[in-house]
């Protein structure tokens, strides 16, 4: 037996808001493999967030195989959208739902999780954010401002959490992120800027691979997941036709599962995946790979 062992190690996963989506999942995955499990929630959604726990709403999704309940080490406040609170507009800091979060930002995180557990005390960090604001739009109609937003917090935040995290972390540590197959092939309807800022996060992770990799001995991959019916994936507006569509024309004809996501995480984040950074893992049934899609029996051409 080959057993994914991450007893000893600890985690902290950015974008976890609810027990719906692949960064739950991937927090769930870490902690079946004995690691413990720090999060970061965006601060408008973390009040509900926290009554959700306080209240046993989410108990169900909480169990782990063995009947234990999962706990969150630490779970602090974060929008990946800004480096310091010098650059947070004083109408983000003023509003009801973020005055009350101290500081919220990626420094404000390390500061924390200095303070909480000392120099060195990380070995996972998984970024499951994305967020665009015009992701709607088609991508000639995105303004400039929705295009950077796109990319400023669903790319460049994986760059400053890898840059600001990376001295936290013990060697041979492990940064996961998420993308999706819209950076490298045309998705109708992912508009909004966030095709381009998935295509960013892959060529950033190959960059980033060898930076950190030389500079703190960790590595650095990127799993693009397929579709899933997150709470967040309904904001696109088609996700039951997408669903549809890549179960019918995948390699393997079935529906994604978070916790498949869940398990290649910790893989990549175990000494089984030690070999292997600067790579986009596919996990979506083998859609990837497919050249057309597959026929219907009474669209099939006899000729």
């Amino acid at each position: 037996m080959l057993p994914i062992d991450l007893r000893g190690k600890r985690a902290f996963v950015a974008g976890v808001a609810d027990d719906g989506g692949f960064g739950f999942a991937i927090a769930k995955a870490l902690a079946e493999a004995g690691a413990t499990v720090c999060i970061g929630t965006w601060p408008p959604a973390m009040g509900i967030f926290e009554t959700l726990l306080e209240r046993g709403k989410i108990a169900e999704s909480l169990t782990l195989r063995d009947g234990s309940q999962m706990t969150f080490e630490r779970i602090y406040p974060l929008d990946a959208a800004y480096d310091t609170m010098d650059d947070v507009p004083a109408e983000v800091k003023e509003s009801k739902r973020y005055r009350d979060r101290g500081d919220f930002t990626i420094a404000g995180l390390v500061a924390s999780l200095r303070k909480d557990f000392g120099e060195q005390s990380l070995d996972i960090v998984v970024h499951s954010l994305a967020n665009g604001p015009e992701v709607r739009k088609q991508l000639m109609d995105t303004s400039r401002r929705g295009y950077l937003d796109a990319i400023s917090i669903s790319a460049y935040s994986h760059v400053a959490m890898v840059r600001e995290l990376g001295p936290l972390m013990r060697p041979g540590g492990s940064f996961v992120s998420l993308s999706y197959l819209a950076g490298q092939r045309v998705v109708p309807g992912y508009g909004g800027g966030m095709s381009t800022a998935k295509a960013a996060l892959e060529s950033d992770t190959r960059t980033l691979a060898f930076e950190a990799g030389r500079r703190h001995g960790v590595r650095v991959n990127t799993i693009s997941a397929g579709p899933y019916a997150s709470r967040a994936a309904t904001a696109i507006g088609y996700i039951r036709t997408m669903l549809r569509y890549y179960r019918e024309n995948s390699a393997i004809v079935r529906d994604l599962d978070a916790e498949d996501v869940g398990h290649v995480a910790a893989f990549l984040a175990s000494p089984l995946g030690t070999g292997i950074t600067g790579t986009v893992i596919y996990v979506d049934n083998g859609y990837h790979a497919m050249g057309m899609p597959q026929l219907t029996p009474d669209a099939d051409d006899p000729g």
